[in-house]
Parts: C-alpha cells; structure tokens; sequence
C-alpha cells in the first residue's frame, strides 16, 4: 500500500529545537511513523513533554538537553544517537532564528552569529552525523528547516533571510556531495502557529491581515510541516534530493510587513 512507504519503522532519528513547535511536532511524527528519536533543545522540561508524547506512540526518545547555539553540543548529538540506539538513519536541522533588525542597525557580528546559528551549526551536525549514518544504517536523509524569509524579501529580515538562503543552497551542495547514499533537502516553512507567531496570532488585526495576505488564507499548523518532514525522509520522499519544499500557503510575497519607514 502507498501509506507504507510513509513508514520508518526501526529508524533513528536526531531532531534538533524539539522541545516545541516544529521540532516537537516532527519528533512526534517521526515517532508514529516508527522511529525513535533523539531530541534536544534547550529546556529539558520541554524535551520530557515531547518525550511522553513519543512514548503514547510506542517509541523511545532520548532526551538531551543542550544549549544548541555551542557547534560541540550539536555536533555530538550524533555520538548520543548511535550511543543510545545503536544506530543512525534521519538528522532534522531545525533549530535556528535571529531576530528582526532594521538593516543599518544589524552589525557584521550580528550577520555572523546568524549565519553560524542558522548554518554553521548544520553543518557541524551533518559532517558528525555521515559517517554514523553510513556506517550504521547504510544510508539515510538529511533534512533542513529553512524559512519562506530566505527567498521572499521583507524589511528587517537582512541576518536571518540571509542565513535561510544560505541553508537552502547548502542544501542543495550537499546533496550533491552527498549522493547516491544520503539524500539531503529542506522545508521552507510559512507562517506556521507556533509560539513564534504568538504575538501576531493573538492579535486579531494582525492575524487577520496575515491571513488575507496567505493565498490560502490561513496560518499554517506545525502538523503541516511534520507531514512534509515525514515524506521527505521516508522511502515516499526517495526519488527526491537536493530540493525545499514550500509549505507556505502559496506566499509570493511577504504576508506581514514590519512598519518600519523609508529612507529619507
């Protein structure tokens, strides 16, 4: 049947910011689809929630709380992996951000840590992670959660729409230096209900603005993202590499402008 080839059933997985929003839910996901799942945010009573949640869907989850800006901390989230499980098949970057900035008011050291947190990070879990997926599992799938802001252009975006777009064509580097035996893409999620978008969802002009912006004239659910995360990394997604999907309710533009005034 075409629903198992959405299954991932005795694969390991490594979630980076799983303790909420996207990264909890693709844990979950992961879990009901078959897979256990090593987990780290900062917040281990984040992580101990989630974790419950994997075990309801009859998996294990290895809970490791780390400060994931330190490149070590990420890095050795692959050890803790195979350490734990024996194994290593799927790593889901997702923890990342920067805050809006107006561009003249974004120094070179913000632009960096940006970049590094967004990118630099990445890469150091997936040169750590290649060499246990291939030797554990045989092959597996990589997979970076990059944003809708790293190729539409909004105002005040300047470090973190450069530092998406930069994981989004890193993404497709490593495919290539990857193939035949780890496939590596990402997700370019939209506007999606996590506690990110607390303050514009909650305020009804706001929401209702970004809204009717959305061609589908809603605001994503993290369940949204999972499921794409899940085609991607399960044999449904094996014929694909090197490419972003863009859950993002059809954006062709920015859906919420910051009020920030023009250049005089």
């Amino acid at each position: 049947m075409i629903l198992d080839r959405f299954r991932i059933d005795g694969q390991v997985a490594v979630v980076t910011g799983a303790g909420r929003g996207l990264g909890a839910a693709i844990a979950v996901a992961f879990a009901e689809a078959g897979a256990d799942v090593v987990i780290a945010s900062r917040t281990k009573s984040q992580l101990d929630e989630v974790a419950e949640q994997v075990a309801a869907a009859g998996r294990q989850a290895h809970v490791v709380p780390a400060d994931l800006s330190d490149i070590e901390a990420t890095a050795g989230l692959a050890d803790a992996a195979v350490e734990r499980f024996g194994r290593l098949d799927i790593v889901v970057n997702n923890v990342g951000g920067a805050l809006p900035c107006p561009l003249l008011d974004t120094t070179p050291d913000a632009l960096v840590q940006a970049f590094n947190f967004n990118v630099t990070n990445a890469h150091a879990l997936v040169r750590a992670a290649v060499p246990k997926i291939l030797e554990t599992a045989g092959g597996g799938s990589i997979l970076n959660i990059t944003s809708t802001m790293g190729r539409l252009p909004g105002r005040a975006f300047v470090s973190y729409g450069t530092a998406k777009a930069a994981l989004a064509h890193y993404t497709r580097l490593a495919a290539m230096d990857l193939n035949p035996r780890i496939r590596v893409n990402a997700i370019a999620p939209g506007s999606i209900l996590t506690s990110a978008l607390e303050i514009v969802a909650s305020n009804d002009a706001m929401r209702t603005e970004l809204e009717a912006k959305t061609p589908l004239h809603s605001i994503g659910e993290p369940e949204d993202i999972a499921a794409a995360a899940l085609y991607l990394v399960s044999p449904a997604g094996k014929y694909v590499t090197g490419k972003v999907l863009e859950p993002d309710g059809g954006l062709i533009a920015p859906n919420l402008d910051l009020p920030l005034p023009d250049l005089s």
